[in-house]
């Protein structure tokens, strides 16, 4: 799996480049990707997107772990279906959970948000699917941004729980 997780990362640097010439440098941070392999462990646990039932659980891991924390948090998270017992080309399926954020509009919409600037990929598997998460986040210098601009972007369009975009799972993948 770190195989996988930074191959994702590498992908959408590039991806967001293109996307947003103008958009922050992602700088990979190994903090970000604890708190998505937890998310992706309690998908793949209860074998769901639901995790463990919080729509809220990154936001929820990354504030018990800092308090002070008052940037935008923002995720992307997507399943893929495996032959149990074959290989998996790490390339391959690192370029297919990239290619549906990158399709789908909510999800590049989250790749587009200039201001993030740390992320972190977490992904766990169970018997027959690979879940990963990636996390995204900027915190603001104080004076940087007005109490009002920090507060708009925690809920940027689209971040609320109930419109939380999420993949569907992929096709079975036969190496």
């Amino acid at each position: 799996m770190p195989a996988l997780e930074k191959r994702i990362f590498v992908l959408i640097v590039e991806k967001r480049q293109q996307i947003d010439p103008k958009a922050r440098s992602l700088a990979f941070d190994p903090a970000l990707s604890n708190v998505a392999r937890e998310h992706s462990a309690a998908m793949a646990k209860a074998d769901s997107f639901a995790g463990n039932g919080d729509p809220n659980m990154v936001t929820t891991l990354l504030m018990s772990q800092d308090a002070k924390f008052v940037g935008l948090v923002a995720e992307n998270i997507a399943a893929q279906h495996f032959t149990p017992g074959q290989d998996i080309d790490v390339d391959a399926f690192a370029r297919r959970f990239v290619d549906t954020w990158i399709a789908s509009k909510a999800h590049r919409e989250t790749l587009a948000i200039a201001d993030l600037d740390r992320s972190g990929v977490g992904a766990t598997a169970n018997t027959h699917t690979i879940y990963v998460t990636q996390v995204f986040t900027s915190e603001f210098v104080p004076g940087e941004k007005t109490e009002a601009e920090i507060s708009a972007l925690k809920t940027p369009p689209g971040t609320k729980a109930s419109d939380q975009p999420h993949s569907e799972p992929g096709p079975s993948a036969t190496p």
